[in-house]
């Protein structure tokens, strides 16, 4: 296999691939969240490599056990399954100071003394002036003597002159003016390590090859870079890729519809169609829109990202999950639906359902989610009467139900295949010289209550007589006095 991986080999000394995919636990898995983990973790089976899951969660008032859990269901929802356990970045603060510490000793970084009131006294005078705000700390080169017994925060020493390049496998080579930087706080004055101090920890302690995340994060990559290179640690290749925005071109917000996955879970888009859908919101492989995960791994590779945002479009959604509902199984289809029922709530299918959804199944096509699905195959799952909605209920006036209690005996009598059964429809239809919808409707409104349905023949024969009967006797002779469901 050809791909972005071969330069990537290059770029980490050829050492075997790991990325990682690092969720804040303080809400559901975004979609653009489940798209950059889809990356990463389609970039590591690319490349029998190793997918890491590690959940930062530093802030602890802001962090939840409820949206861990989330988080974790959904990426298994998605397949997404990752090497080894996730990882609490929390506990490893210890570790996170203890680097902190090291850049002291080692001289790549320093005790900052200044307080809050005057780095922002500082950056007040310095906006009234007209001066950058970029505060460059005066303890930086100070002589230990001159220390004041007081907490300090640790500083890392960024370099002053020259630039800051990244080679992003993404968006190219991006240059950085270093006086444009900051000595970035790595460990505040209360001991706790910053944000930034503990990804690149992590990310250095978890072996990772690669960090592939959202182009948001761009700017604090060059940041990153200073702790790096201030420990001596061998950089991960970058790959930043473009967000994900609404089909108006803005950036995603609750007007342009379901953020989290699991409202697409309960929408029910299968996750193969998710995956697919997911995977092309910024990458290619050619022309392939229809495809599946095994195909994805194959192809994939860093190379195949955009630099332009992608934008959202529900057709395409649906689209895709047509055709990834018609390619399923019969007994994907069923776990499907299975799933699909548990995480909104609703009963499981009983034995008898299944078994008639089973039979079914052949039956429903174009269904573009499981509710969909469900609808076409209300046929088979009905349990009990069977209550018309308006449209069927209009059918089945008394011209319908007289046409019904004439059509029965001959339905009876006929041979149970699909062909006698149009065969005999059709010579009762020439027989009243009338057109064969004009007897399918009736047909349809008694067997389903509605007239958006897989063939009537269809699905006669996977009734089977005795229900098929039964029904058309009860929608000729009990319909009327029926209320009507809607």
């Amino acid at each position: 296999m050809v791909n972005a991986a071969a330069s990537s080999s290059t770029a980490t000394g050829m050492r075997p691939v790991v990325t990682r995919f690092a969720p804040s636990p303080t809400g559901y898995l975004h979609i653009g969240g489940a798209r950059t983990a889809l990356f990463n973790w389609l970039f590591a089976r690319a490349n029998d490599g190793r997918f890491l899951l590690r959940i930062e969660d530093t802030d602890r008032a802001r962090s939840t056990e409820d949206a861990t859990r989330a988080i974790v269901e959904g990426l298994s929802w998605l397949g997404l399954d990752w090497d080894g356990k996730a990882i609490s970045q929390a506990a490893n603060a210890d570790r996170h100071a203890q680097v902190a510490r090291a850049m002291l000793d080692a001289g790549t970084a320093y005790r900052c003394f200044a307080t809050q009131v005057e780095i922002q006294a500082f950056r007040d005078a310095a906006q009234a002036e007209g001066r950058s705000t970029l505060f460059r700390s005066p303890w930086r080169d100070a002589d230990p003597a001159t220390w004041p017994d007081r907490p300090y925060a640790v500083r890392v020493k960024a370099p002053r002159e020259g630039e800051t390049v990244i080679d992003d496998a993404v968006q190219g080579r991006v240059t950085i003016r270093n006086d444009q930087l900051d000595d970035m706080i790595v460990l505040r004055s209360d001991g706790t390590p910053v944000y930034m101090l503990a990804v690149v920890v992590d990310d250095h302690d978890m072996g990772v090859t690669h960090v592939i995340r959202g182009d948001d994060h761009l700017n604090n990559a060059a940041r990153q870079l200073l702790i790096w290179r201030a420990m001596g640690w061998d950089e991960p290749v970058w790959a930043h890729i473009p967000l994900i925005h609404g089909e108006d071109g803005k950036k995603l917000s609750k007007r342009h519809g379901a953020l989290g996955v699991e409202e697409y879970r309960a929408m029910g888009y299968p996750a193969a169609a998710l995956r697919n859908y997911l995977a092309r919101l910024g990458w290619s492989h050619g022309d392939d829109e229809f495809f599946t995960i095994d195909q994805a791994v194959e192809w994939f590779g860093l190379d195949g990202i955009g630099r332009a945002p992608a934008r959202l479009d529900f057709k395409k959604l649906d689209n895709l999950s047509r055709r990834h509902i018609a390619a399923m199984s019969t007994d994907e289809v069923l776990a499907g639906v299975a799933d699909f029922l548990a995480a909104t709530g609703q009963p499981a299918l009983t034995a008898p359902q299944a078994k008639a959804l089973r039979a079914a199944v052949p039956l429903l096509t174009g269904a573009r989610t499981w509710p969909d699905l469900l609808e076409k195959a209300r046929f088979a799952l009905i349990d009990g009467p069977v209550i018309p909605d308006d449209k069927a209920a209009k059918v089945l006036d008394d011209k319908g139900r007289a046409l019904l209690d004439e059509l029965t005996p001959h339905l009876q009598n006929a041979s149970w295949t699909r062909d006698e059964l149009e065969a005999e429809i059709a010579r009762q239809a020439e027989k009243r010289d009338l057109g064969l919808g004009q007897i399918a409707a009736p047909l349809r409104a008694a067997l389903v209550g509605r007239m958006a349905t897989p063939s009537v023949f269809d699905m006669m024969i996977v009734l089977g007589r005795d229900e098929t009967l039964a029904r058309l006797r009860m929608a000729a002779g009990t319909c009327r006095a029926d209320p009507v469901q809607k």
